[in-house]
Order: structure tokens, then C-alpha cells, then sequence
């Protein structure tokens, strides 16, 4: 391999078809492109996720991905030196039409292969942005499937799940809510829109998992299942007294409590762990309220925040592409041709 090795990176963990190129230089990452193409408006009408319907989706544009990419960067299959693909976490379906096209195009080529984990990747891409990491990050990755906190000492070695969401993640709690308020799927968007127009203080809703007796054993686990039930009832009961519901205060307070409790134990995990850096990705970190708590929190704590741009929040081959240069650049060994995919695959799990 050169001493700027060119990985092409593959995405299919649910509905967006993700390749990107990144020159995995020995002290940076540079992207050359990242191109997505998302089945999203395909799953609108049905109010979520369809698993066949995705697969399918991405069937469709894996080759127009790959080519529209290689064609964007001037450089061609024969130009790349490694494949990285998302082996899991994910839909089944969707996460075997990636791996599929990344080991034929290992194959074909003859060069490395390398199944490595989504949601590290959401962590990873930042080192595209704000450098590579130093030796010690917290990161924290919230997205519609996974709310999870991470402490990194190395994003290919050393990566240790200090807590992670115990039933609903705070994107999918955010797309209940949306339903719950008869707003379009995904809700997320939508809610982080009325949410800067409302009083995050005109309701008090329940921070989960932040009482004493919850410090000891899930100290930096998330649950966000009981917040979405108590704005289920206080709407209910608005309902009920023929009363008009107010959209904005219910969408920011109910934003603030999300944010609250996501910055408070990070910010306490990075002051138990001695971490001056932190980390923010996955689709969920594009939420406004999150981003504004988290750099408030942050300043005062004297933490440095690195939070990518929104376009590499949402799922997207750059982060794989990203997560697959740091292990080309750690010399890893390729994985097997014959690998597997993992939809549960477990965070400290990084290559397989």
C-alpha cells in the first residue's frame, strides 16, 4: 500500500446507502467524497422503518453509489487499497446487502476486507473534521436505535460501553413524541423545530435514571421510556379537558429533558474518568438543544467538545470509511471473506 492507503468505505446499517473515500494518511484522515442515497421518503407513509423495503432500496443503489463516488473523487476500483463496511450493528437485511457488495469488491480486487461497528463509526468520523483523537476520549453516541457512552482510549483497541440506553434511545423516544403530537415522521426534526419557539421550562418532565437509588448501578445508563409515557399522559389529560395543546412548550420541554440527562452523566462520567474530551455523533447529536447544553456544559467543566457537522451526524459512508482508516493505520489484520453480520453487535467490538 502506498503511504496515503485509500479506503472505500460502505454503509447499510438501515435505509441510507453510505460509500465514501478517505486517504488514511499516517497523522489524518482526509475525505475525498461521501455519497449517500436514502429510502427515506419510502418509509414515510408507513411511519417508520421497513426492513424489506430498505434491503431492497439498497440492492437498488449500491452500484450507482459506489460508481456516482468513485467518478466524484477521479480515482477508480483499481486506485483503492482497502474495503470497510458496517458489519453491525443494524437490520439484518440491509446490513447483508453491504457486506455482501464490500466482499465482492474485496474479492474482485484483492484487497483487505474490514467488518467494523456502526456506532464506533459515528464516533470516528469526527476525526475527519477536528483531527485524530488524542489518547483518552469520552464519547457519547445518540442516534434513533442507540444512546451510548464510551470511553476511548484507542477507537480501534481500547473502546469500554460505560453505559448505554436501557430501553427507549432518545432519537426513538423524539420520533414517538413526534407521533404522539400528529407530527410527520421522523419526528426528531420536527420537535427540535417547535422545541426553539417553546419554554423548555413550561413543564417539568422526569429525567430518568437520576434519582440516588439509580447512581450506583446505572449511573450512565439512559431510559427514556418513562418521559415519553409522562408526556403521553399530560397530553392525554390536555385532551381529555378539551384543552388546545401547546406544541412548542410540550416539544422543548420535553427536548430539554432528553439533553439534561444526556450532558449531565456524560459530563460526570468525563469528570469521574479524567477526560478532557468529548465526543458527540449519531444522528440524534444534530438536535439543537443538545448541542447548545452540551457546549454550555462543557465550557464550564473545561472539557473540549468536538461535535461533527450535522451532515455526518445521520448515518453515512464517511464514518465507516473514517473507523476503517484508523484500523488500516493501526495495521490491524483484514477480516475474513466468509464474515458474518451482527445486528446486536456489541459495542466494545470494534473489527471482526
Amino acid at each position: 500500500m502506498p503511504d496515503a492507503p485509500l479506503v472505500l468505505g460502505i454503509e447499510t446499517s438501515c435505509d441510507e446507502t453510505g460509500v465514501a473515500l478517505v486517504r488514511a494518511h499516517p497523522d489524518r484522515s482526509e475525505l475525498l467524497v461521501d455519497t449517500v442515497a436514502s429510502s427515506m421518503d419510502e418509509h414515510a407513509r408507513f411511519g417508520g422503518i421497513i426492513p424489506e423495503i430498505a434491503s431492497r432500496a439498497h440492492l437498488e443503489a449500491m452500484l450507482p453509489t459506489i460508481q456516482r463516488s468513485l467518478d466524484t473523487a477521479g480515482v477508480t476500483l483499481a486506485d483503492i487499497d482497502a474495503v470497510a463496511v458496517t458489519a453491525g450493528p443494524g437490520l439484518v437485511g440491509s446490513l447483508t446487502v453491504g457486506a455482501a457488495a464490500a466482499k465482492a469488491l474485496a474479492f474482485g480486487l484483492g484487497k483487505p476486507l474490514y467488518g467494523v461497528n456502526h456506532v464506533i463509526g459515528h464516533a470516528a468520523v469526527d476525526e475527519l473534521v477536528d483531527g485524530l483523537f488524542p489518547e483518552r476520549v469520552m464519547a457519547l453516541v445518540v442516534s434513533g436505535g442507540h444512546s451510548s457512552l464510551l470511553l476511548i482510549d484507542d477507537v480501534v483497541t481500547g473502546v469500554h460501553e460505560l453505559g448505554s440506553t436501557l430501553d427507549d434511545a432518545a432519537g426513538e423516544a423524539f420520533d414517538k413524541v413526534g407521533r404522539l403530537l400528529g407530527l410527520p415522521y421522523p419526528g426528531g426534526p420536527h420537535i427540535d423545530r417547535l422545541a426553539r419557539e417553546g419554554n423548555p421550562e413550561a413543564i417539568r418532565f422526569p429525567r430518568g435514571l437520576t434519582a440516588a437509588k439509580d447512581q450506583e448501578k446505572h449511573a450512565y445508563d439512559f431510559s427514556f421510556s418513562g418521559l415519553k409515557t409522562a408526556v403521553a399522559r399530560w397530553v392525554e389529560a390536555r385532551r381529555d379537558a378539551g384543552e388546545e395543546i401547546p406544541l412548542a412548550d410540550v416539544s422543548a420541554s420535553f427536548a430539554a429533558a432528553v439533553a439534561d440527562v444526556l450532558t449531565a452523566k456524560t459530563i460526570a462520567a468525563c469528570r469521574r474518568h479524567g477526560v478532557n474530551t468529548l465526543v458527540i455523533g449519531g444522528g440524534f447529536s444534530a438536535n439543537s438543544q443538545l448541542r447548545d447544553m452540551a457546549a454550555e456544559r462543557c465550557a464550564d467543566a473545561g472539557i473540549d467538545l468536538r461535535i461533527p457537522p450535522i451532515r455526518y451526524c445521520t448515518d453515512n459512508g464517511a464514518m465507516i470509511a473514517a473507523l476503517g482508516a484508523a484500523v488500516v493505520r493501526r495495521g490491524i489484520a483484514p477480516s475474513a471473506l466468509d464474515i458474518g453480520v451482527d445486528s446486536a453487535m456489541p459495542l466494545e467490538t470494534v473489527t471482526v
